[in-house]
């Protein structure tokens, strides 16, 4: 039986100061813009599945998000000074890259049937520069299993250098498209390996945000398309 995911009263608190904390510094930094708000789900459970530059961008998600998701991220963060402290007050949810981790894959899962939205990078890890890469096939077991819908986001503008040339003034713009939400296909044909449809679910996701994205953000799934 699936536990209920809570949100420890100590986190919601620091919840909600740090959300609109962050909000008005990324407004301070930079020129903000949102596209697609529309396209946020009024409840139940989903997936905000984004490309992932730097460290920037989960905490633009975050902040800017009209429910505080949960997010996933690298367990590495958690020993980085400052970072960690974030991690630990917005009750992040570690992952180890390359393992498999039940307990991540359970919290996930109670994410999910509480109704909460997840943030997920499905790439794994940061880029450190414009260019998807290889979506893994995690993301898809998760949305799969809890039959949840996908909300693809692409992000521009948060790259690695964002906060120097925002402390030289130069105030960069920062984008975040949303796109409309969706359900993987569950009709699967049976002459197809669970890996090999998981990777073309993961793919299908990709190939979302690819398409909010400009065409140099595009990386390994440049010129793909959805309706292809």
């Amino acid at each position: 039986m699936t536990k209920q995911y809570r949100v420890p009263t100590k986190n919601k608190i620091a919840r909600a100061f740090l959300r609109p904390f962050f909000r008005g510094l990324f407004h301070i930094l930079s020129s903000v813009k949102i596209n697609g708000r529309e396209n946020v789900p009024d409840g139940g459970p989903y997936l905000i599945c984004i490309n992932h530059v730097s460290l920037y961008d989960p905490p633009f998600i975050v902040a800017f998000w009209p429910m505080c998701p949960e997010a996933v991220g690298a367990v590495e963060l958690w020993d980085r000074r400052g970072i960690a402290t974030l991690a630990r007050l917005f009750s992040g949810i570690p992952v180890r890259r390359g393992q498999y981790d039940r307990i991540l894959f359970e919290t996930m899962t109670e994410v999910l049937a509480a109704g909460r939205p997840l943030l997920i990078a499905p790439e794994g890890q940061r880029s450190h520069a414009p260019g998807l890469q290889p979506g893994l096939p995690g993301v898809a077991f998760i949305a799969e299993k809890m039959e949840a819908f996908v909300v693809p986001v692409g992000i521009v503008g948060a790259t690695d250098d964002f906060l120097s040339k925002s402390l030289k003034g130069q105030r960069p713009i920062i984008e975040m498209h949303i796109g409309q939400p969706f359900r993987l296909p569950l009709d699967h044909k049976k002459d197809k390996s669970r890996k090999v449809i998981r990777q073309e679910n993961t793919d299908l996701i990709m190939i979302r945000i690819a398409e909010l994205l400009p065409e140099n953000y595009r990386g390994y799934y440049g010129g793909s398309s959805s309706q292809s």
